[in-house]
């Protein structure tokens, strides 16, 4: 893509991050909680190419382990097994957050106040995202945080190379679905077109990925499934699972991706939307939702009604101190609410 077919907003913001990134010597990124490939691959991404311009670049997991189906990314085994809670914010001079809606998704172990004692730069596609840095990136016109990445490197001159390419390609495959997803098109196919060239042994990395599953996780999708109901008079489909639950079968966890669920259910096709409601732990609820019909059900308005956020297609919550049953009633009735069903 020539760089004056760039969104304009990207095109305005480059310039002022690359600056924030000349200035700084020492700079940290980091992984989502559940970090999902576009939080991954974007990171390491970032990191190769500040690495490129002679920084010296930092990738924490965040709060969550990152799975082990990520094994072929590039650059993983570099990633540092902190959470932001535990990293010396004094050793760094600025911080750059990819793919992070909010600054829960930052930390969910720490309230975190901005500014932080470093600058931040924020670059995101969740059109939820407030902006909380000193330069906010945030468009939702592009389907992955990689595809933004992808222009922003076009823009600085950045040379891609196969590290840089694989991270990047994967958060976009994945982001859109394997570009089924809203928001994708033909700038998105164009993109994972050049990156593909460069990262010749994706479906590898993809074949990893996506058939890394255990007897866990497996044994946690049919407990899952086996507690999904039609609701709304049978326009939705909704799972839900309590810790209890969860705790008699032995599932960690680890292994509770409401994501996964969520994704499933929303393949039954008279459900117009679905959602994983997921008690992970005690007193921590974990929620999905994804949308057929998104100018009809815009799951980010019901995902922001509950404290989360996310894209109108696909969206997430996470809520605490409240009983799984609570969470579902509180579900149900914002959906009644927002949809007029």
């Amino acid at each position: 893509m020539p760089i004056e077919d760039i969104s304009p907003v990207i095109k305005e913001k480059a310039p002022l991050i690359l600056a924030e990134i000349q200035r700084a010597n020492s700079i940290l990124l980091h992984c989502h909680p559940s970090p999902d490939p576009d939080s991954v691959g974007s990171a390491l991404a970032m990191k190769f190419a500040l690495e490129q311009m002679g920084k010296k670049a930092t990738v924490i997991r965040g709060d969550s382990p990152i799975p082990e189906g990520y094994a072929l990314f590039p650059g993983i085994d570099s990633i540092i097994q902190k959470n932001f809670g535990e990293v010396d914010l004094n050793s760094f001079d600025l911080f750059i957050s990819v793919d992070a809606a909010n600054r829960e998704q930052i930390t969910r172990y720490s309230e975190l106040e901005f500014p932080l004692s470093i600058r931040t730069i924020v670059i995101d596609h969740h059109r939820t995202n407030p902006g909380y840095g000193a330069v906010n990136l945030v468009t939702s016109e592009y389907p992955a945080t990689a595809q933004i990445i992808f222009y922003l490197f076009k823009i600085w001159s950045v040379k891609l190379d196969h590290d840089i390419a694989t991270n990047l390609f994967i958060g976009i495959y994945t982001d859109t679905g394997g570009f089924k997803f809203e928001g994708t098109d033909s700038r998105t196919l164009q993109a994972a077109a050049e990156l593909s060239a460069l990262a010749k042994d994706f479906p590898k990395v993809i074949s990893i990925m996506e058939n890394s599953f255990t007897p866990q996780d497996i044994s946690f999708q049919g407990v899952a499934l086996d507690n999904t109901k039609s609701i709304l008079n049978g326009a939705a489909g909704l799972s839900v699972v309590s810790y209890e639950q969860l705790k008699s079968k032995n599932i960690e966890p680890k292994y509770v991706r409401a994501g996964s669920i969520s994704s499933i259910l929303n393949s039954v096709k008279n459900w117009l939307f679905v959602g994983a409601v997921l008690e992970a732990e005690s007193g921590k609820v974990r929620i999905s939702f994804r949308s057929k019909d998104a100018n009809r059900f815009d799951v980010a308005k019901l995902a922001e009604a509950i404290g989360g956020g996310g894209h109108r297609a696909a969206a997430g919550a996470v809520v605490t101190g409240k009983s799984v049953a609570e969470v579902e009633g509180m579900v149900v009735s914002k959906a009644k609410e927002l949809y007029n069903l």
